[in-house]
């Protein structure tokens, strides 16, 4: 009775090592690491100074975007309209928030619409630049401080704070970077200067048109679309309830000044250092399979073709993984000693998963590469001399 031969021969040391093929390549790939130690390190921190370059991009990317979001909650206080003025608004990198660039439009508001001016500027407290607003509501007497702006200027309720010579009693409510005092004293340092906030007729805070449906009655044109800017004189109102999309309107905002970031030139030779940082990986790897390629015929010449992509597959893991480690961590670091204030640990989790995300694709091409070239020719050919 006639046997067939098995189809593929494998090597007694890949087929019984531990009984664990992966760990026979492991050893394999770590064993040409020690051969060439010299290329294994060029290799990681070309990648790892590309992966930190577009770590710190995208970690100041997410601040942005977690800082925007958080603004506009702030400015909003529950709102579903506002009215900035024709000069729009700007986030203040300094006082942490967003601050008016002009005076706010004439509104009156029609029967059952609750419309609030809300003054805005900038303000030195004890060589801080501080978000000053300004409305009727407070007292003349107090000031009324974000926690976090409570914090930066280590102050606690029933603490006194002086402004514009003032002397003014201390209370901490919300989450933001302003502090808020009565009209007339924010009037007589940012002058006009400042929006609207304007709330909905109850039961009538869900509907889709209330940004036509207010503008229309005041003669102001209206969006969702933060990026959109006041076409005149007249101001513009946001409308952060309605709009297309699963987006809200924080979000599209806090969106716009992601992308702000990552379009920025900075952004984009981040993105041209992380393929420079590529190439020289792939390159080491050529180099590796141009010295080997005796070896590597002697395995596919055995049936053990497979086994060289694996080979690569696993040497190209470790080469980006080691480089990703390291990138990252440098971007951690690089980003708390310069810009503390600005980027945050969970903005640098979100980054490290982003760029996390390009490394099996790296992994897997810069394995490719090498072996496409190798498979291209006969083993007989490979086991000549060039």
């Amino acid at each position: 009775m006639e046997t067939s031969a098995p189809s593929t021969v494998r090597s007694p040391a890949i087929a019984t090592a531990s009984g664990n093929t992966f760990v026979c390549l492991l050893r394999f790939a770590l064993a040409n690491i020690r051969r060439r130690p010299e290329r294994f390190v060029l290799s990681v921190l070309g990648n790892a100074l590309a992966i930190a370059c577009v770590t710190v991009v995208r970690t100041i990317s997410a601040s942005f975007a977690i800082t925007g979001a958080d603004s506009v909650t702030d400015v909003l206080d529950g709102a579903q309209l506002w009215a900035v003025p024709a000069a729009a608004v700007h986030y203040d990198s300094n006082a942490q928030a967003l601050v008016a660039d002009g005076a706010a439009p004439t509104i009156t508001a029609p029967a059952g619409w609750t419309a609030t001016r809300v003054l805005s500027g900038v303000i030195d407290i004890n060589g801080s630049t501080v978000s000053l607003r300004g409305i009727d509501e407070i007292p003349s007497g107090q000031a009324t401080l974000g926690s976090a702006v409570a914090n930066r200027l280590d102050l606690h309720p029933g603490d006194r704070i002086v402004v514009v010579g003032q002397s003014l009693v201390v209370n901490v409510a919300g989450g933001g970077q302003s502090i808020t005092v009565a009209t007339p004293l924010a009037r007589s340092v940012v002058g006009d200067n400042g929006w609207w906030i304007i709330f909905a007729p109850t039961g009538e805070e869900k509907r889709r048109d209330l940004g036509q449906t207010f503008g229309a009655a005041v003669g102001i044109e209206s969006t969702s679309d933060p990026s959109v800017k006041a076409p005149n004189s007249g101001g513009l109102i946001y409308d952060t309830v309605g709009g297309s999309g699963p987006l809200t309107f924080e979000q599209k905002f806090s969106a716009m000044f992601s992308g702000k970031v990552t379009s920025s030139t900075l952004g984009l030779i981040s993105t041209i250092g992380l393929g420079l940082g590529f190439v020289i990986a792939v390159s080491s790897f050529l180099a590796a399979a141009a010295e080997r390629r005796r070896e590597f015929g002697i395995m596919s010449s055995i049936g053990l073709a497979d086994e060289v992509l694996y080979f690569f597959l696993v040497e190209s893991g470790i080469v980006f993984l080691t480089a990703y480690l390291v990138g990252v961590i440098g971007a951690g670091a690089a980003v708390a000693l310069v810009i503390p204030g600005l980027a945050t640990p969970s903005a640098w989790l979100q980054a490290s998963g982003m760029v996390a995300a390009f490394l099996p694709a790296m992994a897997i091409v810069g394995a490719l590469i090498p072996v496409h070239r190798l498979l291209q020719q006969r083993p007989v050919s490979l086991l000549g001399d060039r």
